[in-house]
């Protein structure tokens, strides 16, 4: 997969860590740092995702999570999206370039975008 991350860093709660942890790892290619069933940290380029465990009274949440080639990484997940609610690259009236994407097991929304060039 030929991206990079520019920049994240979001506390996620979530229903199902290890799910969760998954959609990052498997897809997004993210590596682990720490990762049970009650809290991991994931890491790719320099950016860091903390899931922790989801309360029953859990709010909804959105991060961004900014990339350097949103094209090959949409072209390389879109076709492992089954159940995952998504809407698919669009270009943003603010000069970016998006698609978005409801996490595993989360109320968190996550947009990936790229400046357009």
């Amino acid at each position: 997969m030929n991206y990079n991350v520019l920049h994240s860093s979001p506390m996620i709660p979530s229903y199902s860590i290890i799910e969760t942890a998954s959609f990052f790892t498997e897809l997004l290619c993210f590596s682990v740092a720490i990762k049970d069933e009650n809290y991991s940290v994931l890491y790719k380029d320099g950016a860091m995702v903390h899931l922790l465990r989801a309360g029953e009274d859990i709010g909804e949440m959105e991060f961004y999570l900014e990339v350097d080639n949103i094209d090959a990484l949409w072209l390389s997940i879109k076709d492992h999206l089954e159940g995952i609610k998504v809407k698919p690259p669009f270009d943003r009236e603010y000069g970016m370039r998006e698609f978005h994407v409801i996490l595993p097991q989360t109320k968190t929304l996550m947009f990936v975008g790229q400046v357009n060039k």
